[in-house]
């Protein structure tokens, strides 16, 4: 890809899907205009949000602390369209998504519009509900510049929607150094049919919803002993950031610190030379060695989930219990339960199983889960 879309955008993207919290639960909104006036003053252009998260209030975040406050040439805008569960309940309520969206967000029109989240279990939704030519036709409008979809399914129908679709100008991807080589998620293959199609790529998790943030023991042992004095999502933007056709690498952030950080690792960014990048192997290493179980908390499998069951939570406390952290016991099993539900109330509906986007058998690790609740 000699010349494509984005590549002179800067190379860290705002997530607004981890928007720090008051209190009360809601979003924090004079927290987020600082630190998108960090991100504008950095260099930053790329947002990127979507109309299920937060339920909305994430993209009403992003009018309040960006779209009411900033020309709109200051800044680009990236949203979704969930045709699936959290989302529509039929083709006119897709639809309708969109519109509500701009509504939303004040942004006048989307820079990057995407069909969210395709995998084997939804991407007939979005054929049945004509989505495709319905982008297309917001684009001739002028209400989309550029559109294209995000991604968690295998390389086969990645490479059977660049056919069928040739002109999605762009892919959103799942790519870390956990998950370069995971053939649950094929990040080098699915980023390698892009390249073959000439798609410039957006990164998605590329700290692994947080997990490669505060990795476990022997991840960090092989990452200080690369004494660069990186911090651990350093590392991990980094090596995201140093992957070719890229539009740019999406980072979730939920506080000022973050952003510091985040905004520290990007600036004058270089890519990753040989010898950072053996330090990288040592860590995909030590993380083979481990059994954790790989969940990024999207919270998409709750979203349906019939008995209210806390997944993520508790697959929380059961990594960290395995990373030998001393405090993840019983007793943050019963808090993060408290007000949900528990492992042993599992029904075996399979809600969840058909809508992860690491495809983690759900069903058999609640059962795994259960004795911490003994």
């Amino acid at each position: 890809m000699e010349h494509y879309l984005g590549e002179n955008t800067f190379k860290l993207g705002f997530g607004l899907m981890r928007l720090p919290k008051n209190p009360d639960g809601s979003i924090d909104i004079p927290q987020v205009k600082r630190m998108a006036d960090a991100f504008i003053a950095a260099g930053g252009t790329y947002f990127d949000t979507a109309y299920v998260y937060d339920g909305g209030a994430s993209e009403a975040a992003f009018r309040a602390a960006v779209a009411d406050r900033y020309p709109r040439e200051a800044y680009t805008i990236a949203t979704k369209l969930h045709a699936t569960a959290g989302g529509a309940r039929d083709e006119q309520s897709a639809k309708q998504e969109f519109l509500t969206s701009l509504e939303r967000t004040g942004a006048g029109y989307f820079d990057y519009y995407l069909l969210h989240a395709i995998q084997r279990t939804n991407y007939q939704t979005y054929d049945a509900y004509h989505l495709w030519d319905y982008v297309r036709e917001q684009k001739e409008k002028g209400l989309i510049r550029h559109w294209g979809f995000s991604f968690h399914a295998d390389p086969e129908l990645l490479e059977e929607l660049l056919d069928r679709y040739p002109d999605a100008e762009f892919v959103q991807l799942q790519i870390n150094y956990a998950d370069w080589d995971n053939p649950g998620v094929a990040s080098r293959r699915n980023w390698e049919i892009c390249q073959a199609h000439g798609k410039p790529v957006v990164i998605m998790e590329p700290v692994k919803g947080g997990v490669l943030a505060d990795p476990i023991p022997g991840v960090k042992q092989a990452l200080d002993a690369g004494g660069k004095g990186w911090s651990y999502a350093g590392w991990a933007l980094r090596y995201a950031a140093s992957i070719n056709g890229l539009i740019t690498v999406l980072s979730g952030m939920s506080n000022e610190a973050q952003m510091e950080d985040n905004l520290r690792t990007m600036r004058n960014f270089t890519p990753l030379n040989e010898e950072e990048r053996e330090v990288i192997r040592k860590a995909q290493e030590a993380l083979n060695a481990d059994k954790s179980i790989a969940c990024t908390a999207c919270h998409y499998c709750t979203a349906g989930c019939p008995m209210n069951i806390a997944i993520p939570e508790i697959f929380n406390v059961v990594n960290r219990r395995r990373g030998s952290v001393e405090f993840r016991t019983k007793r943050e099993y019963s808090i993060v339960t408290r007000n949900a539900g528990k492992a042993s109330e599992c029904i075996q509906c399979g809600q969840c199983e058909s809508v992860c986007p690491q495809h983690l058998p759900i069903i058999r690790l609640l059962e795994e889960c259960r004795a911490l609740e003994d």
